[in-house]
Formats: C-alpha cells, structure tokens, sequence
C-alpha cells in the first residue's frame, strides 16, 4: 500500500507479461535497444533509463524551487503545490512526488490549455494560468500554470512544464476561498478559464527560448483585484513561473544532449509503465468489486451522500464505474472528472505497484465511468471547493474498499477520510491589513495487515505538512492553544487504526470570520478484516479552561468575536485484523505512551487487557512519584 505519496482513460498497449527491469523492457547491462515505430529509430534500454530518471529529477527541482521561492504559509511550509512534465502531445511524462489530488487532476488542465492555445499559437516565453474547474481545474483556489518548451530555435515544441499551488485566497464570499455554506461555483472565488499570463516572441533567438517571456499585466492586475491578499498572490504566482522556468531550462538540456533519441526515449517510457501496470492488474483475480461508503452531508440538509463504485478487474484492464453514487448537490461536495479520475487512478496504483513510474502510460489500463450530474461528476455551475478536498477522499476509500475484494493484503482500512479544512480571514490588527489564514489537518492512517496505522497525517490525497505553530503564529493573528494527538482514537485491530490530532486555535484581538469544511463527523473511517472503525472527528467552540462550550457543524462559517477558540479534532483510522490477535506488547506500549486509555484497552482488547492495564497504572504510579 502506498504512503499516500503520488498519484489519465486510454486502452491498449502491448502485452503485459512483457515487463523487464528498464523502461524498456530489458535488463539495461544487456546491450538491447527499443525499436519505436513512429519514428523509426531504436533507443538503448541505458538511454530511455537514464532519460525518465532525469526527467523525474527534474520535476523534483521544479518542486523544490516552487517551495523555496513561494510566498504563502500555504506554499512554503505546508507544500500544497505539485509539478510535473509533460510531451509535445501533452501527455505526462514525469511527476514530483507530491499532492495525488493534483497529480491525476493535471493533465485535465495542461490539455484545456493546449485545447485552447494549440502549440502553433504558443511561442518561446509563453505560459497559460487557469483554475476552472469544468475546464481541466479541481477547485478554484488550485491554481495550474503550463510552460511550452521549445528548443534552441524557438520553432520546435519539446514539452510542457506544469505546476498547480493551492493560493490561501482567490476572492469568493469568505476569506481563504473554501466557503463551507456555497452553493455554486460563482461563490467560490475568481474563476479562471485559461489565459495566457506570460507572453514571449515566436521564433525569436536561443535567449528568448531560455528566459521566458513577460507576465500580462493586465491579467495579474485582474487576479489581483479579485483577491483579499493580492501581495501573497503576487508572490505565489512569481513562484510558479520560477519553478516552470526551472522546468523549462533543465528539459531543454536534456534535449540538448540527447537530441533524436528524446521523444521515442519518452513514448517508451509511457509504454513500459502501461506494461507494468498491466502486469500487475493481470495478477488481480478478475472479477467485480462493489464497495459503498458515503459522504456526511453537503451541509445543506443534505444528508448520507452515498459514493457507489464497482471495479471490474478483466485480464490486464479496470473499468471502475461509480453508476449508482449521489446526484450532484446544493452543497460545495461536488468533484469534478478531473478530481474523481484523480482519485481512482491513486487507488489502482496503490494496489498494484507503487514503484512503476508515474506518467501517462501508467493509467492507460484504467476506464472510468462517472455519470454526469452527480457528485463525481458534476454540472455547472455546481459548487466544488469540497469535492477537490473531501469528495475525493470519499473516492478513495471507497474504489480501495472494493480492491480490498480481489487482495485484501494490500490495501489498509479507512484512513481519516477527511482533510479538515479550516480557514479564518479577517484585518490583522498588528498591521491593519486583510489576511487569510488556510490549512488542512492530519490525522489517523488506516491499520493494514502489516502494521499500526501512523498517526496524525495527512492521508491519501492530501499529502502536504501541518503549518507550525510558530509560523502560524508570526504569519496570522491567531494562536495554537493546544495540539497533539487524540488517545483511543485509532480503530482497535491486531494492528490499529492510527490516532487523529486535536489542535485549538484562538482568535487575537480582532474578529474573525471562520470556515470548517471537513468530514467523518458521522461515518466513521471504515475497519478490514475484523478490525473497528476509526472514531469520528468533531470540532467545538471551548472555553480557557479547555471544556467543550459548543460544537460546530462539520459544515460551518461563522463569525468569531476575540478570544474564542476553536478546537478541531481529527478521525482516527480504521483498524485491521481481529483486535482479539493484537500482540500483547503492542497494547502495552500504548497504554505506556498514552495513545490508549485503560478504559479504552478494556474495551477494545476485554479481559486480556486487565493485566496490562494494571502493570500501566503501577508503571504511571511509581513514574509519578
């Protein structure tokens, strides 16, 4: 089962039992060569290695200067942002490993740019922005910007660079751009279809192909406009055209000194992953798989959304069909295609191998059925920012549910299933400015058949980091009044469900207006092989004393006077296997790190607990003296 590190719908490819050590097929010592078709000309297995090694390098340089350079908490700390590269044909090549709910999404966005800017309308220096999500986006506050590169000449197009940065703000009825009350998309914030926002010289000298072009003013004064932070969106979107320009000059190196040999090195690459991919699916026993899970609510009285799939696995092919699952509702829980493809494409690669090289090649195995007008694929102008963020969880679960039927072994239970958005905005009375404050919070990993779920982080689709209290702090008028992890909230299992995390924020001196978004409130995260779900999240207003004053809706925006405190509590994952089967010792060292209570060990692991229980007291008591 993947960590929850990375995550396109074509048939074909060549057979699947024909998988070697290389992207070729081939053991790379061997001397053989790939022979490709459309270009009549054979690339050495040591080459096309060598080739999607820099390739992934090179995504992983874009990243790396996307967060150093980036502006925003959101980006510099918390990392939600992704970057990948892309063929001529726009077809994924390599992938950082970064944000899975970006990574399947955006080739959704790099081909609504090349639909609407064909490659003969593009010159050196240019890059197209867009966020709509009914064109190639996920929600509006993801914002994906795609880089032509072309060659030495400026005539020849070689790739594309592309990147995606959740901006904490893009405008929209609340600050931080995720308004759990919305009901369409024009609520949401500024939408953008694609535009070019840099613009360079067609033909033009090697200079012009290298340094990239100006950025439109005109379009950055229309962003910037629409927003409550227009200095940090200046410098977030200064950021991604850095990290595409590292994109940009590190491939045309790359074509630099392998020359011909580069584009049948790339299509083989995609070939070979769609080798391995079926290869591995063949190894599934074939059959259908249905699976069940739902969503809270929609927070519009909208209640038990359900999320239906069956994953028919025949030879070395999926189609995954999610016939059945809610019609779209009133509420921001809608996921685009791009965001439900997303999802199902993680999954697959979750059960299969995670080490086969992510790219276009990769999901050609993978059919996917979504019907329009529901909550995996909605119509506009249908309110989205939730489903990008929980409808693709919800997703996840539930096309890992039903694999669980063909190899149980290889998926863990229900992870947290949420990523908790919380965002506060409102004038920062230390500088008399607008601020926007947004994060999302971990919690439990799922218990899977070799190991405890870890604790407190972010699950499958999500994969960024926590803000730190102390940049919160600094950043925004808020304070972390208490954050740790929640004892007894893993599910019980011979290998537990991980814990979920508590962590309360106070208002400081001024009013704030407050979002929550977030999941699992009444479902709880789902246990395998006799394993006990995962305990529910929550979130309360709570007084200085830390008693609980009010609890809030999972769906919520209010206003905060100063001083309150919310506290937001995180799911715990599900467990898997009999809790009767837990290792004794496992239990003990819980009780002695204070990730499960004694009443909670009684309860989950009966009477064989009783000793350990009380060797746990005796232990805390002569610690304590």
């Amino acid at each position: 089962m993947s960590d929850g590190r990375d995550a396109d719908d074509v048939n074909g490819g060549d057979d699947a039992n024909d998988v070697g050590d290389g992207p070729g097929g081939h053991d790379a010592s061997d001397g053989s060569v790939e022979h490709d078709a459309t270009t009549d000309r054979a690339v050495d297995s040591v080459t096309l290695e060598v080739v999607r090694n820099a390739c992934e390098a090179v995504a992983e340089e874009m990243n790396a200067n996307l967060v150093r350079t980036g502006y925003s908490p959101n980006i510099k700390e918390r990392r939600d942002c992704s970057t990948a590269l892309f063929d001529a044909d726009g077809e994924m090549i390599a992938q950082a490993e970064t944000m899975p709910v970006h990574l399947g999404a955006m080739p959704f966005s790099v081909a609504a740019a090349v639909e609407a800017f064909p490659p003969e309308t593009l010159s050196p220096g240019d890059s197209v922005l867009l966020n709509d999500p009914f064109r190639g986006g996920a929600h509006l506050p993801d914002l994906t910007l795609v880089t032509p590169v072309f060659d030495e000449s400026g005539e020849d197009l070689l790739a594309f660079a592309a990147n995606r940065a959740h901006h904490a703000d893009v405008g929209g009825s609340t600050a931080g751009s995720v308004a759990a009350d919305s009901t369409e998309i024009y609520q949401e914030g500024l939408r953008i279809p694609p535009v070019k926002f840099e613009a360079g010289a067609r033909g033009g000298t090697e200079d012009a192909a290298e340094v990239g072009g100006e950025v439109r003013e005109d379009v950055l004064s229309m962003i910037l406009a629409n927003v409550r932070t227009p200095e940090e969106r200046r410098g977030d979107l200064r950021a991604q055209t850095a990290a595409n320009a590292t994109g940009r000059r590190r491939f045309r190196e790359i074509a630099a000194e392998y020359g011909e040999d580069l584009a049948p090195a790339l299509e083989e690459i995609k070939d070979y992953s769609e080798r391995r991919m079926r290869a591995e699916i063949a190894e599934l026993p074939d059959g259908t798989y249905e699976f069940s899970d739902v969503l809270d609510d929609d927070g519009r009285g909208n209640e038990d959304l359900p999320v239906e799939v069956a994953v028919e696995v025949d030879g070395d092919s999926v189609v995954v069909d999610f016939d059945g699952t809610a019609e779209q509702t009133e509420g921001p829980v809608n996921a685009v295609f791009a965001v439900t493809a997303s999802a199902t494409y993680y999954a697959v690669r979750c059960v299969t191998d995670p080490e086969i090289p992510p790219n276009h090649g990769c999901y050609r195995p993978i059919e996917i059925h979504a019907p329009e007008g529901t909550i995996v694929n909605p119509d506009p102008p249908a309110a989205v920012v939730g489903g990008n963020l929980e409808t693709s969880q919800r997703v996840t679960d539930a096309v890992l549910g039903a694999l669980a039927g063909a190899d149980p072994e290889a998926v863990v239970a229900a992870c947290q299933g949420t990523m908790n958005n919380v965002t506060f905005g409102g004038t920062d009375p230390r500088t008399g400015d607008p601020y926007a404050f947004y994060e999302t919070q971990g919690g439990g990993f799922g218990g899977r058949a070799t190991g405890d779920g870890m604790d407190g982080v972010h699950v499958h689709m999500s994969n960024t980091m926590n803000t730190p209290a102390e940049v919160l702090e600094t950043a925004y008028p808020l304070r972390v009044e208490r954050y740790g992890l929640r004892p007894d909230s893993g599910g019980a299992g011979e290998f537990r469900g991980g814990l979920g995390l508590r962590r309360d924020i106070r208002v400081r001196d001024h009013e704030a207006r407050f979002s929550l978004l977030a999941e699992r409130h009444e479902s709880r995260p789902y246990g395998l092989a006799g394993g006990e779900p995962g305990e529910n999240g929550a979130a309360y207003l709570v007084e200085d004393d830390g008693d609980d004053l009010e609890k809030l809706a999972a769906k919520h925006t209010r206003d905060l006077p100063a001083g309150a405190v919310v506290s937001v509590r995180t799911p715990g994952g599900g467990g898997y296997g009999d809790p009767a089967d837990r290792d004794p010792d496992a239990v003990a060292r819980d009780l002695r790190l204070g990730k499960l209570t004694p009443e909670a060990a009684r309860e989950a692991y009966g009477d064989a607990a009783a000793d350990l229980v009380d060797d746990s007291r005796a232990t805390g008591a002569a610690r304590d003296r």
